[in-house]
């Protein structure tokens, strides 16, 4: 998408009452013509040239609006995230960012820029002349909460300018890598990246919606059940694999283009908590010769409780502690990398079957399995410490 309409969806995504969204154009420039329908619909949207200076034109606007002027660079990626703390702040603040010569700027502004001159320049020039005199003070990180919750992970604020193809490419990779966990399993943080780079960005430039890419993850998850069931390993195995994969994909696709819905967080994650006992069950049914009181399906039952005791504990912890159970100190974040999952769990069952493959009668599949609940156990027994330790704890990130 273009930068401007980023910047509106930007705005969009602080969930705030906006009077007035006014976009200041070249004088004698056109408004642009490749604005979606639903954008244009969604935001007070005004077109304004001129060829006045920047500090007049936005005395004029505050006089007009007598609300708080919130001002972006046109030409920057803008972290959504600022744009909320400004618009709830007080008082009128400037912050400056990216590289030296190729800066942007955000301004939020109460007054009509006392002392500041009208004379020539961009944003970044006015702000920074509002700083020097003392019209608005700097933003300063540490009154910013830059902990993100659901990526358990510290970001700092950023205004990214783009000017050419290479910025772009930087700034896109930026967003991509800024938008994975900091702790996850090592599959999703190691070997899927490269991939789910390759499959995020034609699907954003086509603006496929991520809901269709989490529902063609559901078909792939549930095809695999019964394949998981009849032994038919390798056909399982790869929708196992592109399912997990897409769960990549579809999160970062919904984020980077802020395109997430309620619908879509709960397919999502709803998804990821109740599919992982079908693929187990339908192994142990595979294993165990296709009979329902067999050894693997024992196993396998009991670790269906296991995983929903430990699901539970994980939302308790969060609950109690104001933060994941996998990020709480240092050590969580690194365990996170092999606990008990599905992507660590699948890997461990593939190399297993590949053992089976190499050397028929080693029965490593079945032993695997056996481990892989072993370790769902101790996971879990893992989690009760934690939760027991910190239970009247609230941890602060």
């Amino acid at each position: 998408m273009t930068l401007l309409e980023r910047l509106l969806r930007a705005l969009l995504e602080t969930g705030g009452e906006l009077c007035e969204v006014r976009v200041e154009l070249p004088a004698g420039a056109p408004a642009p013509e490749t604005l979606p329908a639903e954008l244009l619909a969604a935001l007070p949207l005004r077109w304004s040239n001129g060829a006045s200076p920047l500090a007049q034109r936005f005395r004029e606007a505050l006089s007009e609006a007598q609300e708080p002027l919130l001002a972006l660079s046109a030409d920057a990626i803008v972290d959504a995230r600022l744009l909320q703390h400004f618009e709830s702040t007080t008082g009128s603040l400037a912050f400056v960012g990216g590289e030296d010569g190729r800066r942007g700027a955000l301004l939020r502004l109460e007054n009509e820029l006392p002392g500041i001159a009208d004379g020539d320049g961009d944003l970044v020039a006015l702000a920074q002349r509002a700083l020097a005199s003392g019209a608005a003070r700097a933003f300063t990180a540490s009154e910013f909460e830059g902990y993100i919750t659901n990526l358990r992970r510290s970001l700092d604020p950023y205004v990214l300018r783009v000017w050419d193809a290479a910025s772009r490419d930087r700034v896109e990779r930026f967003l991509f890598w800024s938008n994975y966990k900091g702790s996850t399993d090592f599959m999703t943080k190691y070997v899927y990246p490269p991939l789910v780079w390759r499959i995020v960005r034609p699907l954003a430039r086509r603006r496929v919606h991520p809901n269709w890419v989490t529902g063609v993850s559901i078909a792939a998850t549930f095809a695999a059940v019964p394949l998981f069931a009849a032994g038919a390993w390798l056909p399982g195995l790869i929708l196992a694999y592109g399912m997990s994969l897409l769960d990549s994909v579809d999160g970062k696709l919904a984020r980077l283009t802020f395109t997430s819905s309620r619908l879509g967080a709960v397919l999502d994650h709803g998804l990821d908590m109740v599919h992982p006992p079908l693929w187990y069950l339908g192994w142990a049914w595979a294993l165990g010769g296709g009979h329902f009181g067999s050894l693997p399906m024992e196993f396998a039952l009991l670790m269906t409780g296991v995983y929903i005791v430990d699901r539970v504990i994980a939302g308790v912890f969060r609950a109690r502690t104001g933060v994941s159970i996998h990020d709480c100190t240092p050590l969580d974040a690194r365990l996170r990398t092999f606990i008990s999952r599905r992507n660590v769990n699948v890997v461990l069952f593939t190399l297993a079957l590949a053992l089976d493959g190499l050397r028929p009668g080693l029965n490593a599949a079945l032993a695997s399995f056996y481990f892989i609940v072993a370790w769902q156990v101790a996971s879990c027994l893992w989690h009760t410490e934690r939760l027991g330790r910190y239970w009247s704890t609230r941890l602060a990130r």
